[in-house]
């Protein structure tokens, strides 16, 4: 399966070396060859970098761990084609404009049957790509869309953190639907299920998180997949599978939690299958 990698701060960080952490995933043993991508923000926009090939051997993905690309909220993805070619316009995240702002979305598993299913089609967004995921977030950026009506004007978070919730309900019905989507204010993470490569058994949890509180006394901290420089920094972390031998913390099952400035803001388990 894909992976996944997520990232909240209260100030600029650089996600290099979780970077180089998760595109070990992109080469043998597990073969996950088929894109990768990071998108950055700033402010309401986003700088996104992404490829069609492999992660293990690609220029660009060593381009980015030689920039120091800062940012409060960092999205990155390393794809196995399960639906769609391995092409460029298939590699994630996804990216689209809403109400003067870049939104982006990356997604972990299949949705069999999504392009089929009346209640994800978008009325306002197409996908460029074939893939489920793209489809997907089509369908998640319609719903938004009732509430992101004004440049400029960020809808309360729990009312995004409902739209979301009430989604991911949703597509988790078609097949796993682990996924992160950020609206450049707020990171959201929802945990499903995923296929364990030992036992080839689809489980929970879907996502595990690292947080990190730092003290003023260290301004400068190195490792965790991290570097970060000023005092006080909040940081939350959300992948796939862990990729340090610290504690990570497993989603609850069919879990969203909503990020801002590296802190929880609020978090939905509906229960609903």
């Amino acid at each position: 399966m894909c992976e996944l990698l997520g990232l909240s701060s209260n100030l600029p960080a650089t996600a290099s070396l979780s970077l180089s952490r998760l595109a070990e995933h992109g080469g043998p043993p597990t073969s996950i060859r088929d894109g990768w991508g990071v998108a950055y923000y700033e402010g309401p926009d986003v700088r996104l970098i992404k490829d069609a090939g492999s992660a293990d051997d690609s220029d660009w993905l060593r381009f980015v761990g030689q920039h120091d690309l800062r940012s409060n909220i960092v999205m990155a993805h390393i794809r196995k084609a399960t639906m769609g070619t391995p092409a460029y316009r298939n590699a994630q995240p996804f990216v689209r404009e809403l109400a003067g702002r870049m939104h982006s979305f990356a997604h972990n598993g299949w949705l069999p049957g999504i392009f089929e299913t009346a209640i994800f089609q978008s009325t306002r967004f197409a996908p460029v790509g074939e893939t489920d995921s793209e489809e997907a977030f089509c369908g998640l950026l319609d719903r938004l869309a009732m509430i992101w009506r004004k440049p400029g004007v960020i809808p309360p978070l729990e009312n995004r953190l409902d739209i979301i919730a009430d989604f991911a309900a949703e597509v988790r019905g078609l097949g796993p639907a682990n996924f992160l989507y950020s609206d450049g204010d707020a990171l959201f993470a929802h945990g499903h299920r995923r296929k364990n490569p030992a036992t080839g058994k689809v489980t929970a949890p879907g996502l595990v998180l690292l947080q990190h509180q730092c003290s003023p006394a260290k301004a400068e901290i190195i490792g965790n997949g991290i570097t970060v420089t000023g005092a006080d920094q909040i940081i939350s972390i959300v992948a796939s599978v862990p990729l340090t031998a610290e504690p990570w913390h497993e989603f609850a099952e069919d879990e969203v939690i909503a990020f801002r400035a590296g802190r929880i803001g609020g978090r939905s388990s509906t229960g609903i299958p």
